[in-house]
C-alpha cells in the first residue's frame, strides 16, 4: 500500500525543518495520492527541483515505495518556478514544498540512476 501524499509531506517538512532546515508546503495537493515536487533553495539564487520517479526506476518490490528524481540542477530560481508553473498547469491536484537550505539537502529518496 503506497503511504498518502499527505503524510509523506508532512513528515517531509517535519524532517527538513528538524535538520535545520526551512521547509514549507507552497500548495496542497490531493491527500491520498497528489504527485510532490520538491523545490530546493540553495539561498543563493539557485535551486534544485526534485519529482516522481517514472514508473520504469521501480523495482516489483517496491511496491508501496515513493521514489523522487532530480528534475533539475543548480538552476536559477526563477527557471524552477517557471518549471513548476507548467507542472501545475498539467496537474491542479499536485503538491509542492521548498526546502531552503544553503547545502542543498533534500531529505527525500531518490531513484538510482
Amino acid at each position: 500500500m503506497r503511504l498518502k501524499s499527505e503524510i509523506l509531506v508532512a513528515a517531509l517538512v517535519r524532517r527538513a525543518n528538524s535538520d535545520g532546515a526551512f521547509a514549507a508546503v507552497v500548495k496542497r495537493g490531493a491527500d491520498e495520492a497528489g504527485a510532490i515536487f520538491v523545490k530546493v533553495a540553495r539561498l543563493n539564487g539557485t535551486a534544485d527541483l526534485y519529482g516522481p520517479a517514472p514508473q520504469t526506476s521501480f523495482d516489483q518490490d517496491d511496491s508501496g515505495v515513493r521514489l523522487f528524481e532530480r528534475v533539475m540542477s543548480d538552476a536559477p530560481e526563477f527557471e524552477v518556478e517557471e518549471r513548476l508553473k507548467r507542472e501545475r498547469a498539467f496537474d491542479s491536484d499536485l503538491w509542492i514544498v521548498e526546502i531552503e537550505d544553503r547545502a542543498g539537502r533534500h531529505f527525500l529518496d531518490l531513484a538510482a540512476g
